[in-house]
């Protein structure tokens, strides 16, 4: 498997790039984010959790890198993470466990294993 690690350096990238080639779209964007991911009546860290969740369930490489990453900063433990991954086989399955093979492989290239 390829590194997870420069996977989302190279999400990171793009990311940068699409926001300087379309201003407006990323600006836009950038403010539903930071209205969504407020505290509220759910911490920040709850919030990236979930949708790590639906990012695994939903297949998105870019959504699984960013939420485990996002996740971690606004708090959550490694257990916390395995625990979402849990929920997530619960509900898919094998894909389920598919997918997340992706996070045990950044989890284990951040030195959190």
């Amino acid at each position: 498997m390829e590194s997870q690690v420069d996977l989302n350096d190279e999400r990171v990238r793009l990311f940068e790039k699409l926001g300087k080639t379309l201003p407006g779209l990323w600006a836009a964007e950038t403010a539903a984010f930071n209205e969504v991911y407020k505290d509220g009546a759910l911490s920040l860290k709850a919030k990236r959790l979930m949708a790590l969740g639906i990012g695994l369930g939903a297949g998105c490489t870019n959504c699984i890198l960013g939420q485990t990453k996002r996740a971690l900063e606004a708090g959550a433990t490694r257990d916390e993470i395995l625990e979402t991954i849990s929920v997530v086989v619960a509900m898919r399955g094998t894909t389920g466990v598919a997918e997340s093979l992706r996070v045990i492989k950044l989890l284990e290239e951040l030195g959190l294993e």
